[in-house]
């Protein structure tokens, strides 16, 4: 398992009973994770004093309880490769926050080919959210393409570049399905030198597209291939999809990019338990990278 450890600003300090406890920077949340299946005491004093707890409802979604929680707040993640990002949080729809911690441990990964590549590289960023694989990979020294079909995700994700100070970073913001625009990109004949796709198990475009993982993921790795420049760095795939093992990944990428060389390597990703100094499993990414 590849673990996100390099945290200062936040901690899963436990987890029980279908739920983990939070540390947000100053701030402590319980959420739902369908992973904690067991049922430990809940010893640390936060479990009955959070700032805000989201309850699951039985018939589906569910809702914040605030206790002592600003609209927004922020939090910073430091690693040697990208410098300091700073990103803008604030708890909206179905348990999220504005970001995925565990995926600081592929931000690392990522950065750092990046930043010894020694040559300009242009990054590709799929699904990109509220921008954290975006920053990172722009504060290491690439230009980045940064695509979701939200706009105001896209919006969340500007605000996190001022805050981090890439305001003026090359990236280019773009509200899209995310395969309509690769398709147009390979008909314009553009290349890139890393891909990174975070794709829902299932959504929406803006014109009402569906995107149902398990049925479209193949076809879509197939698409991105032929995006790749002649000397490509790094491919990043995520699943938060039980069915998405990390072998299926292996698979998927290693026959898609067999004539590219190099290797792939997938792995669950997962966050470090404070209480029990365990891991929690967060997914599972699928990596190739040149050799």
């Amino acid at each position: 398992m590849w673990i996100a450890d390099r945290w200062k600003d936040y901690e899963v300090i436990d987890t029980s009973s279908g739920e983990k406890l939070e540390r947000w920077g100053d701030y402590l949340l319980v959420r739902p994770d369908p992973q904690v299946i067991w049922n430990t005491p809940k010893k640390q004093r936060g479990w009955s004093r959070p700032n805000a707890h989201y309850h699951r409802s039985s018939k589906g979604g569910g809702e914040w309880e605030f206790f002592d929680l600003p609209r927004q707040w922020s939090i910073s993640y430091r690693n040697p490769s990208c410098g300091t990002l700073t990103f803008n949080l604030k708890p909206f729809s179905f348990k999220h926050t504005g970001l995925f911690p565990e995926q600081a441990v592929n931000w690392d990964w990522f950065s750092s080919r990046i930043r010894n590549a020694g040559r300009p590289v242009k990054v590709l960023n799929l699904f990109a959210y509220t921008g954290g694989a975006t920053l990172a990979a722009a504060a290491a020294g690439a230009s980045v393409t940064h695509v979701d079909a939200s706009k105001g995700m896209v919006g969340w994700a500007k605000e996190n570049a001022a805050a981090s100070g890439l305001a003026e970073a090359p990236i280019r913001w773009l509200v899209d399905d995310c395969e309509k625009f690769v398709e147009r990109e390979i008909r314009r004949g553009n290349h890139y030198d890393g891909i990174i796709m975070d794709p829902p198990s299932y959504g929406r475009g803006p014109k009402g597209e569906i995107w149902k993982i398990e049925d479209s993921i193949h076809h879509f790795i197939q698409l991105c291939v032929k995006l790749l420049s002649d000397d490509p760095l790094f491919f990043l795939v995520n699943s938060y999809t039980t069915g998405l093992a990390p072998a299926v990944l292996t698979y998927m990428l290693s026959t898609e990019l067999k004539n590219f060389g190099g290797h792939v390597d997938s792995q669950e990703i997962g966050l470090p338990v404070t209480a029990s100094g365990l891991a929690l499993p967060c997914g599972a990414s699928g990596r190739w990278e040149q050799d």
